[in-house]
């Protein structure tokens, strides 16, 4: 998913964040129009001013459930990625994906779409005719300074559940309580669904190496004892082998477990890209600008989009300010 000209990545929110009991920080979600004048609206929890990352998740994007026949559902043209890895998850609906590299993919609910972008790579994501309503996230992951430049590739893999106390797991990166794929990844990652009955407490094991972040996407919830807000993004810091989850008695949970090894290196992130300076991103844009937009090179680095009905999306203009790399 692009950023697209209304909200770069560097134009960050203040300090969204509370520090809760038992060390939980609690980060709220800011609502960003993606699109045109029939924007589809997201809820942005990463990343912020006072946290980029979490292991190398850099960027985190909730939407839905939405009425596409109100919103216009997800259109998003060919834009390009650098430095990252995309993750698409779906709870509902179903989107069409096709990328540079000649892939032509749906994402649906419960199945992993993964894109590397490497050194440069181009996508469009359009929700598909039959969808009626669109729910799910958006994920990027940084790529390490080793592989920031590697050749793009697109992956899809279907994650079997798993049973966690009284929960379903479903974990579509690393491995999580017996469910997991083979998702490539560069750095050590674990991303996973957990669905938590009403009433359930749960004990979710955790990697004492990992921070992590728990996204509330449906559901009264509570994270080691504090209150997470739907569509709030719980922080736990290095150091937990456990966490316990209580869905409310309401009714069931629905929440979105993300963990990494802290990446332990500043990345510069403006529009789709991330560089590791200023430099790079403005290199990006203008190769972006030149091959793409003014069709000097349609097979160069970011490749041509093939059975797009529509032109690619121009980059915004550059801010005035140099980028500054954060970590």
């Amino acid at each position: 998913m692009s950023n697209l000209e209304r909200d770069p990545v560097e134009v960050l929110a203040g300090d969204d964040a509370v520090v809760a009991d038992a060390g939980v920080e609690i980060l709220e979600p800011r609502e960003v129009p993606l699109g045109g004048p029939r924007a589809m609206t997201v809820r942005r929890t990463l990343p912020q001013r006072r946290r980029s990352l979490i292991g190398g998740w850099c960027f985190v994007d909730h939407y839905g459930p939405d009425d596409v026949s109100l919103t216009g559902g997800m259109q998003v043209p060919p834009h390009p990625h650098t430095g990252l890895q995309t993750v698409s998850w779906l709870f509902e609906g179903e989107i069409d994906h096709r990328d540079s590299v000649g892939s032509h993919a749906l994402v649906r609910p419960g199945e992993l779409n993964l894109m590397t972008a490497g050194r440069g790579i181009s996508h469009s994501e359009v929700s598909t005719p039959g969808t009626q309503r669109l729910h799910g996230v958006q994920l990027w992951v940084a790529l390490p300074s080793a592989s920031k430049d590697v050749a793009p590739f697109f992956e899809h893999h279907v994650p079997s559940p798993a049973p966690l106390g009284d929960a379903t797991v479903r974990t579509f990166v690393g491995a999580l309580a017996g469910s997991g794929t083979d998702a490539t990844v560069f750095s050590p990652l674990v991303g996973a669904e957990l669905a938590v009955p009403a009433g359930a407490r749960v004990t979710v094991p955790l990697d004492p190496a990992f921070e992590h972040g728990i996204l509330v996407d449906a559901g009264d919830v509570s994270v080691a004892g504090s209150p997470v807000p739907l569509s709030h993004l719980a922080y736990l810091c290095p150091g937990r082998d456990s966490v316990e989850v209580v869905a409310g008695e309401a009714g069931p949970a629905r929440l979105l477990l993300l963990g990494g090894e802290p990446l332990g290196e500043e990345i510069v992130m403006w529009w789709n890209f991330i560089g590791r300076s200023h430099e790079d991103v403005v290199a990006a844009r203008a190769e972006w600008q030149r091959d793409v937009i003014d069709g000097e090179d349609p097979d160069g680095r970011f490749g041509t989009v093939r059975g797009y009905e529509g032109g690619a999306l121009p980059a915004p203009a550059l801010p005035t300010v140099r980028l500054k790399p954060r970590g």
